[in-house]
């Protein structure tokens, strides 16, 4: 989606635009606490038009996106739902891929602003294949929900988070938070927008990334940067297919999960809430005078108040006192594990947070 569109909803009563890589649409409309709770209990839907939107058409669709990403999508049948990531050679995220497959094409959401990259990538990658693809991100949105709405249509992703997919590894506890929230986003024509959401509540981005970040999940080009691996944000579980065929990017998945630790994990941080106030993203984590990370989201959330995701050093001690500082003002914060200090290194041994995937049915 490009900088000139702009949301038909930021037109409704009480509408605050986004910033960032969500400008083009609503922040909130008016309370952001309160569509957080509606849109957790399924009475509101969010706004997600500016998300782009990509499609694969051609014989060779499956096997060929098979062998470019993480996961196994050779057996995807139509109506399922899957994610994917694109790595560098050094095992780094590059894209993320939302798929969804329909009867004779693939669709592909993927974070707002990154379809051409990905498309002119995709389209570089084609050689002989029998595939062509397709930015669909000035013509289609997304729209979402915790619930299924039919009424939105029926090309709906369905988000296998937090559930450990087949081939997949878990790097964090079996008590994760992300079990009771599902979602599902529904591609809609941007044509049909209103019409699709009629008279339904909007929840604002900023409930979105309250949910996102209260179900420990990882958010590309938010939560990552140009170092990221998969292993650092516990995406094995949902974008990693840990058996299947050679992928750029394998050896280091290989490599990490099997004999190394990640340099860095993911954590989910409890602001002191007395302060009033939230930092900014990028704000450095400090155990004492040390910088250990950085604040990568942050959000109010309904019931658990101000929280964020950071990115800390793997050997930060879980019981360390950690302080989060934007200019003048220091954030007291109680870390909770998300990736285990211990992630990699399973070859020969399954203990602490990690966990082998359930038997695929």
């Amino acid at each position: 989606m490009t900088q000139e569109y702009r949301s038909v909803f930021l037109d409704r009563q009480g509408a605050v635009g986004g910033s960032g890589i969500d400008a083009n649409v609503a922040a909130h409309y008016g309370a952001p606490t309160r569509e957080a709770r509606d849109l957790f209990e399924g009475k509101a839907v969010a706004d997600l038009s500016h998300y782009d939107v990509l499609q694969l058409r051609g014989e060779d669709r499956l096997t060929w996106l098979n062998t470019l990403s993480t996961q196994h999508i050779t057996g995807l049948k139509p109506g399922e739902s899957t994610q994917a990531l694109l790595l560098s050679v050094q095992g780094r995220v590059e894209h993320i891929l939302n798929v969804y497959a329909a009867e004779d094409l693939l669709w592909i959401i993927t974070e707002p602003q990154h379809g051409p990259a990905l498309q002119q990538f995709l389209d570089s990658m084609r050689f002989m294949s029998g595939v062509e693809v397709e930015d669909l991100s000035l013509t289609h949105g997304v729209v979402a929900s915790t619930v299924a709405k039919p009424e939105l249509g029926d090309v709906v992703w369905k988000n296998p988070w937090p559930d450990v997919h087949v081939g997949g590894f878990a790097y964090s506890t079996p008590d994760h938070p992300g079990s009771e929230r599902e979602w599902y986003e529904y591609i809609v024509p941007l044509t049909e927008l209103e019409q699709r959401v009629g008279q339904l509540p909007l929840a604002g981005t900023m409930a979105v990334e309250a949910l996102r970040i209260a179900a420990w999940e990882p958010r590309f080009s938010v939560d990552t940067d140009e170092k990221s691996i998969p292993h650092e944000l516990d995406w094995i579980r949902t974008a990693v297919h840990l058996d299947k065929g050679c992928y750029k990017g394998q050896e280091t998945i290989a490599r990490v999960h099997n004999i190394g630790h990640p340099p860095r994990r993911i954590a989910m941080l409890h602001l002191d809430g007395s302060m009033h106030t939230l930092p900014a993203a990028g704000s450095p984590v400090m155990d004492g005078e040390r910088v250990v990370g950085r604040v990568t989201s942050v959000a109010l959330h309904f019931e658990a108040g101000p929280i964020a995701l950071a990115t800390l050093r793997r050997t930060v001690k879980p019981e360390a006192q950690l302080e989060v500082v934007d200019g003048e003002s220091r954030y007291p914060a109680a870390q909770e594990i998300i990736v285990s200090p211990d992630a990699g290194q399973v070859a020969g041994r399954f203990t602490g947070f990690l966990r082998t995937p359930p038997t695929a049915k």
